[in-house]
């Protein structure tokens, strides 16, 4: 009991020291306002320029992916017309009609290209009339290869020959290079434009990163400047917080140690109560008694020849008077028993155990050696085992019960098992003051207390006790003494 007070006592004062030390860092962490306002300010900032440098730059690739796929649209619709032009000549020249093959892969390209420059370029007034344009004459190109073709295939040879003699093939290519170069340049130039927005963005951020990286720098070393004399300050603090924390627990185990003197004297105080008392029951109550059964007997004497009446009404007056003789001894040894000072210590937990069993029908099983104790540590051991059969009758529903004493090194083990229902130990329970007082009792002895149970696998109570150190030989009397209990 005084250690758990004492450790109580102690865990109070480290978890004050610890909420010091904790406030202690709050306090610094409010001392520094001005931490705050700039390290917010900061990441605001850096978020800010990161976030308009990531949109920008993404807004400025997206776009050069885009003109990246309308110049490849410009090249692959003028390269296409080249090959159906190609393909023309070599057909109308061999009339081999593999030749026609890129001449049909390059209309349809031709056409997806002008629906996606169209796409592009919709929202453009410049460059969309350029768009029509080139539709315009990319059309009539493929009109003149297919017309010169079908001349072909009809067999109409100075038709072909004299549409291919003109200029109009040649010119309607020529516009069409020229309208595909004023775009390739157009796009060029945005391409250029874009890439000098996505270089000028990544300046800013870079910018934004060192004003950053400058900033926090800064405030670290304010930071730390700060912290050195806060840390001073605190040292202060603590070293006045640790001698307060010193004179607390010395406080603490001062008031420990004179209240478990206290409960020690008012634990003697009791068993010396008890034994005032038992005395008191003996010899006024017993006197009492005695002298009243006396009385019965004369009676009876005097009366000589009684009616049935009077003779059963005499008897019960004894009996009674008999009872209360009876249950005067009982109340006498559970004040104070006196098997204990008369008998010994085995002798008092030989009894003790037969009562119970009597009163209880809980079979007892005991093994007990005489070991050398202290009057004190004999009473707390009786009490133990008291305690224990009290607690098995209540809860335990147990079907037999062992109790036993040993040697056990330079201590004494008491032990009381029994089958029972057993209970969690570590579970709370509000019922638990009489193994609180085993314990206290068997510490304030000097000893240790243990109790083993589980739901459902009974429960065993132990206890450790110094012995009492005896000459060679009362050590080997005792021994033969525990011999003879074990035999009988």
């Amino acid at each position: 009991m005084s250690g758990d007070l004492g450790d109580g006592m102690r865990g109070v004062i480290n978890d004050g020291m610890s909420g010091g030390m904790s406030g202690g860092m709050v306090a610094r962490f409010r001392r520094s306002v001005w931490m705050l306002p700039l390290t917010v300010g900061a990441a605001v900032l850096v978020f800010v320029i990161n976030e308009g440098a990531y949109h920008d730059a993404s807004n400025a690739l997206v776009a050069l992916s885009e003109r990246s796929t309308a110049r490849t649209q410009i090249q692959t619709l003028l390269r296409r017309l080249i090959d159906a032009e190609t393909g023309q000549r070599g057909y109308l020249l061999t009339g081999r009609k593999e030749y026609l093959e890129p001449y049909g892969e390059s209309v349809k390209d031709v056409n997806e290209a002008l629906v996606a420059l169209a796409a592009y370029y919709g929202s453009d007034g410049p460059a969309a009339a350029r768009v029509d344009e080139i539709a315009k004459r990319s059309r009539e190109k493929l009109s003149e290869v297919t017309t010169s073709i079908q001349l072909y295939d009809a067999g109409r040879q100075e038709s072909w020959r004299a549409l291919l003699l003109t200029d109009i093939g040649r010119e309607k290519m020529e516009a069409i290079r020229q309208q595909t170069e004023a775009l390739l340049a157009s796009e060029s130039q945005r391409v250029a434009a874009d890439r000098a927005a996505l270089l000028g963005t990544l300046r800013i951020s870079r910018i934004g990163v060192n004003a950053m990286v400058t900033v926090s720098l800064l405030a670290l070393l304010m930071f730390l400047r700060q912290t050195r004399r806060i840390d001073s300050l605190q040292h202060e603090a603590a070293t006045a917080l640790q001698a307060e924390r010193d004179r607390l627990e010395a406080e603490a185990l001062r008031r420990t140690a004179d209240l478990t003197e206290l409960a020690s004297h008012l634990q003697t105080a009791r068993e010396d109560e008890r034994s005032r008392l038992a005395r008191e029951l003996h010899d006024e109550l017993g006197a009492l008694l005695t002298a009243a059964k006396l009385d019965a007997a004369r009676l009876k004497r005097s009366l000589g020849t009684m009616t049935p009446e009077a003779d059963a009404r005499l008897k019960h007056l004894n009996d009674t008077i008999n009872e209360g003789i009876g249950l005067k001894r009982r109340i006498i040894e559970d004040l104070r028993p006196s098997s204990l000072s008369n008998l010994g210590l085995v002798a008092a937990l030989q009894i003790q155990a037969r009562e119970f069993a009597k009163r209880s029908e809980i079979p007892v099983h005991t093994d007990l050696q005489s070991v050398p104790l202290n009057e004190s540590c004999d009473i707390t051991v009786y009490r133990l085992v008291q305690e224990s059969l009290t607690n098995i009758a209540k809860y335990a529903s147990a079907t037999e019960v062992t109790v036993s004493l040993q040697h056990e090194g330079e201590q004494a083990c008491i032990s009381v098992q029994d089958n029972g229902k057993g209970f969690d130990p570590q579970a709370r329970r509000s019922s638990a003051h009489g193994l609180k007082g085993m314990r206290y009792r068997v510490e304030a002895a000097g000893g240790v207390m243990q109790v083993q149970s589980a739901p459902g696998q009974g429960t065993r109570v132990q206890a450790w006790l110094p012995l009492v150190r005896q000459p060679a030989g009362t050590a080997a009397e005792s021994a033969a003494e525990s011999t003879s209990n074990k035999a009988a």
